[in-house]
């Protein structure tokens, strides 16, 4: 028997200023998946459990979930070009740590632990940017559309430009980050649907919208580079999606003014929501935001969960790995 478990983190998605393009990982809550490999062909999923989190309703049919569907288009990859044996196939059996619909990346974790436990078992390992490929149709199954700012951040850890999926280069890029800024991520007890938040973004935008935004990015991007706090204040805010989603949000303008008084360099929502987050110089003035936002949900009638973590957060990890060495096998 060849088994292997992976666990991939959490994310903080978009980060204000780089919808479906930027993210980056946190540390604490993620998804672990272990997989098996059988000889039935196909992929299978032998069990979903809990760990931390309310259980809910997930598809155990591999078609219909986030970490299934990954494992088919790779298993499909594998049989097309003849990379493995035709009849090889994969048990798999998923422990979710994050909430579904928190903004934290939850759909993107178990297809993230899939691929990377999947791929510690073949003859020859699969490149990052197959991994990155599998992993977004995977997750796209809950978010209605193929975008990778939680799946790159989870594959490589810190924070990552997540390029669009394309027939060219789709490698994603890490960018560096100082070692003291740090992220408090407040998420309330509140489902808060992909699908929904993005529906909120319908209609028209004006061009200096997209303009403004653009110069964001680009600040921010600056002041990663050159370590320079008072770019990224400049540059991490957004005027573009936060406005249409906050809405959908209960409290979250106290929120986020709570981390901005706390010291914020800037904040905004985590991903399609609920969550909020806010970048900080240190981990101390994190820690302290991260009290005034749960706070602030609090007083909007919602409890809350607080993660302190330094945005440089580590990346989906190989945790385990059983079988017994034959001709070929890692």
């Amino acid at each position: 028997m060849r088994s292997a478990t992976a666990f991939a983190p959490a994310s903080v998605g978009n980060v204000a200023v780089g919808f479906d393009l930027l993210g980056h990982a946190l540390v604490g809550a993620g998804d672990r998946v272990t997989v098996t490999v059988a000889d039935h062909g196909t992929v299978k999923i032998t069990a979903i459990t809990f760990a931390g989190i309310d259980p809910i309703a997930l598809p155990a049919e591999a078609a219909r979930n986030t970490a299934g569907r990954a494992l088919l288009d790779l298993l499909s990859h594998l049989h097309e070009n003849g990379l493995e044996a035709a009849d090889l196939g994969f048990d798999i059996a998923i422990e979710k740590g994050i909430a579904l619909g928190s903004g934290m990346g939850g759909s993107a974790a178990s297809a993230v632990a899939a691929v990377v436990a999947a791929n510690a078992l073949l003859t020859t390992a699969l490149p990052i940017d197959a991994l990155y490929r599998y992993a977004v149709g995977g997750e796209a199954l809950a978010s209605g559309a193929a975008h990778g700012d939680n799946v790159a951040p989870m594959l490589l850890g810190g924070l990552t430009i997540a390029p669009a999926i394309s027939e060219g280069i789709i490698t994603p890029v890490r960018v560096p980050v100082p070692k003291w800024l740090h992220v408090a991520l407040v998420h309330p007890h509140f489902v808060l649907e992909t699908k929904t938040a993005r529906a909120a973004l319908a209609g028209d935008y004006p061009l200096s919208a997209f303009v403004h935004q653009s110069e964001n990015l680009a600040l921010v991007l600056a002041g990663l580079y050159t370590n320079d706090a008072g770019l990224l204040r400049r540059g991490l805010r957004d005027g573009l999606i936060e406005p249409r989603r906050a809405p959908l949000i209960p409290g979250f303008s106290a929120v986020k003014q709570a981390a901005l008084d706390h010291g914020a360099l800037g904040a905004s929502i985590s991903g399609a929501g609920p969550s909020v987050f806010g970048w900080f110089a240190s981990e101390a003035d994190a820690t302290r935001a991260g009290a005034a936002m749960a706070t602030a949900f609090a007083d909007a009638g919602l409890p809350s969960d607080v993660v302190i973590s330094p945005v440089a957060a580590p990346g989906a990890v190989v945790e385990q790995r059983n079988f017994t060495a034959t001709a070929g096998a890692r």
